[in-house]
């Protein structure tokens, strides 16, 4: 028996729903944790949201609520997702928790009981207006470079070279707008440049099978490089206003949401002990007893982005916190998901949303059972095709494995009143080679066909292990033919139809063994559609199969319940609906005539009778803001339509508007207007509109865009 298991994925951050990454990241550990129960190992599987640091500050500022209250809210949409896509987790917390706080301090403390914290000024920009120190996501300006305005300090788009905040020419908040002011600031830091952090982790990360090979070697390079990539120390510490965990000798001082936050792996897990919920497990220890137990093994499953924080920060953070903590066994690490080759982006119509999957009437398992058939161990990234994805369910899942059960049911039930024949087995349960030698297809032995089942059932388990789960699918997809074309050389069909009693017989041994072939493929599949194997296993009128089971067998003279089918295959329309943008209220208009229609990606207002009043929330539902016209260009093969880059302060839109007629795109770059920042994007002809600039028009002919007054700023809200 292998060690009990704490496994984890990365914790989603908490300032909104789940994106796709998320799911696929969750049903890949899923996948892996249903396989090891289902071989009988004890595993516990906890995650939570990542509750803390200044962007979900500053979202519920903007939506004038606590970021207590906006964590809540989050939280509560992700049971719906988690229940329908079928994740097991054990359980689910939050790292805005007593216990994350409990345990954050305490590595803290023990951290710096070993002269591993020290103390330094750090000169940073500082939002005079909002009171607070600027993230360099916060700030934009010039490029000194290239002088292109309105860049990050990250990466300017105009040439692509990294500066730092200080280097932008006329830097500016991108929350309040205005020009930050350089303060110096006392920062707590974490010494990971100690020897004693090189030495462990030089060890830690030469573990074999502890990483992936490429995983490893990024590490490495990380810790063993030079200039720009030599390993530093880590700034732990954020400064007063932020939500987060104080640092407990330090007031006006909070730990950076990095250092908390993989913390909350641990606080979950102490919360799923203290109430109980692990005595459910069969696990009767203390959470201190169990993390420090040498029969636990310590399992993270991560994306590729954060593997600079999961293999050097936190294994350092927790080996010389010291016991109870202890550092990870094994980090297995995903890369990206894309859409037919492209980077996912809702507003570029090749983004996935989980909740709209579940909109389009797709069954949550055809999208495990897909991730399934794609996924690997290694880190490379995972390609969504909509053509494959409906080619793959209806292929494999429909058109083989459920259809072994619809075609030998029928049989079993019209003829054999849902009765298994009573050769099949001796009553030791064992095969019976001299029961089946007067059964023979295509040349073989049924027996032959069985045993060779078995022993293809059993490489499963071995790539499922080791998370080569496309492998696994394929393996399965292969003996799922083997069983089909078993039951197409038997032509039971055929020989039901005789009123000869042997070749009744015969056809009511075939459909029979094809069942117990499909109760094989049913192990095999049941880590990736537990939903369907729970029916199929109602079917087979059978206990919730365990993967040992290939070894066992249905009994002789064994009764079945009458077939229902379990899946059915996807329709194209569905897909459809999965990629379809939602529509705004401009679709609605592109029924009318072209007289009457108003220009696209504009809010007109005229002299016509005035709407049905509406409540002051209904209004605060409307995310109005201050837009710079960054760009402005004709669309060709529009006759009234212009090409706008709207600069949002914090991010860049697309808008197609109808203001051809009115506007020299020349004219417009510069400008500022306004936008409903929260109308969702729009597929057009000419690309996804992402937004709608306001403008005035009247019964004479022209266009108006809105402009705020002088002195506002990209990215401020309108009220």
């Amino acid at each position: 028996m292998r060690k009990k298991l704490f496994v984890t994925t990365a914790l989603p951050y908490a300032n909104g729903p789940f994106h796709i990454g998320h799911i696929m990241e969750y049903i890949q550990a899923d996948i892996w944790v249903r396989f090891q129960r289902m071989r009988g190992t004890e595993v516990h599987f906890v995650c939570a949201d990542d509750a803390h640091g200044a962007p979900i500050m500053l979202k519920a500022q903007t939506e004038g609520i606590s970021p207590q209250e906006l964590v809540r809210r989050i939280s509560a949409t992700r049971p719906k997702s988690l229940n329908e896509f079928q994740i097991s987790f054990d359980h689910w917390y939050s790292t805005d928790s007593p216990e994350n706080v409990d345990l954050s301090q305490d590595i803290y403390r023990k951290l710096k009981d070993r002269g591993l914290i020290y103390v330094k000024p750090v000169e940073q920009y500082y939002d005079p207006v909002k009171g607070m120190f600027l993230a360099d996501r916060y700030i934009k300006g010039e490029c000194p470079n290239c002088h292109t305005k309105d860049q990050y300090a990250d990466a300017c788009e105009g040439c692509s070279k990294v500066n730092s905040p200080s280097e932008l020419i006329n830097p500016y908040s991108t929350i309040s707008g205005t020009k930050p002011v350089l303060k110096t600031s006392e920062h707590f830091f974490f010494r990971l440049s100690d020897p004693r952090c090189i030495n462990f982790l030089t060890t830690w990360l030469n573990t074999p099978n502890r990483l992936q090979p490429e995983v490893a070697n990024k590490a490495r390079e990380w810790l063993t490089g030079g200039g720009e990539e030599a390993l530093g120390d880590w700034d732990i510490s954020r400064d007063a206003p932020y939500f987060g965990i104080p640092i407990p000798d330090a007031p006006g001082k909070y730990f950076y949401v990095w250092l908390d936050a993989p913390v909350g792996y641990l606080a979950s897990l102490k919360n799923y002990f203290d109430i109980g919920k692990a005595r459910l497990r069969g696990e009767n220890r203390s959470f201190e007893q169990f993390l420090a137990s040498d029969d636990i093994e310590q399992i993270h499953f991560i994306g590729k982005d954060i593997i600079y924080f999961h293999t050097l920060f936190w294994p350092a953070m927790l080996e010389f916190a010291g016991r109870p903590y202890r550092v990870p066994d094994h980090v297995y690490v995903h890369g990206f998901i894309t859409v037919s080759g492209e980077k996912m982006s809702k507003s570029r119509g090749t983004g996935i949303s989980p909740e709209q999957y579940l909109e389009s009437k797709l069954n949550p398992e055809w999208l495990r059972y897909y991730l399934a058939a794609k996924l690997n161990s290694s880190v490379e990234d995972l390609d969504f095709n909509p053509d494959d994805f409906m080619a793959r369910i209806n292929s494999d899942v429909v058109g083989k494995y459920i259809n072994i059960a619809s075609r030998a049911a029928q049989f079993i039930s019209k003829y054999f009143h849902n009765q298994l024949t009573r050769r099949l087995f001796t009553e030791a349960d064992h095969w019976n080679a001299l029961s089946y030698g007067v059964i023979s297809v295509d040349g073989n032995q049924s027996l032959d066909w069985l045993v060779s089942w078995k022993q293809r059932a059993k490489v499963v388990g071995m790539l499922y292990e080791e998370r080569e789960f496309s492998k696994a699918i394929r393996a399965a997809m292969d003996l799922a033919d083997n069983i089909n074309q078993y039951f197409d050389f038997g032509k039971a069909w055929k020989n039901v139809k005789q009123d000869v009693p042997l070749e009744q017989e015969r056809a009511h041994f075939i459909c029979s063994v094809a069942l117990e072939g499909f109760r094989i493929l049913t192990i095999l599949l049941k880590p990736v559609l537990p939903r369907i194997a729970e029916q199929a296993e109602g079917f087979l009128n059978i206990d919730p199969l365990k993967w040992k089971d290939i070894d066992n067998s249905l009994p002789p003279g064994h009764i079945i319940n009458t077939y229902s089918h379990l899946a059915n295959r996807i329709d194209s329309k569905q897909i459809e609906r999965l990629f379809e943008v939602e529509k705004d209220a401009n679709a609605v208009l592109d029924s009318k005539p072209a007289a009457e229609a108003p220009p696209k990606g504009v809010t007109v207002t005229a002299d016509t009778p005035a709407p049905t009043t509406i409540s002051i929330d209904e209004f605060k539902r409307v995310d109005l803001r201050v837009a710079k016209i960054a760009n402005a260009e004709h669309v060709e093969g529009a006759d009234k339509l212009l090409k706008l880059t709207l600069d949002l302060g914090f991010e860049t839109r697309t808008v197609f508007a109808g203001i051809k007629s009115a506007y020299d795109p020349a004219v417009l770059i510069g400008r500022l207007t306004v936008v409903v920042a929260n109308l969702a994007p729009r597929k057009m002809k000419f690309g996804v509109s992402q937004g709608m600039v306001l403008a005035a028009s009247g019964d004479e002919p022209g266009l108006y865009l809105l402009s705020p007054d002088s002195g506002a700023k990209p990215g401020m809200r309108i009220s």
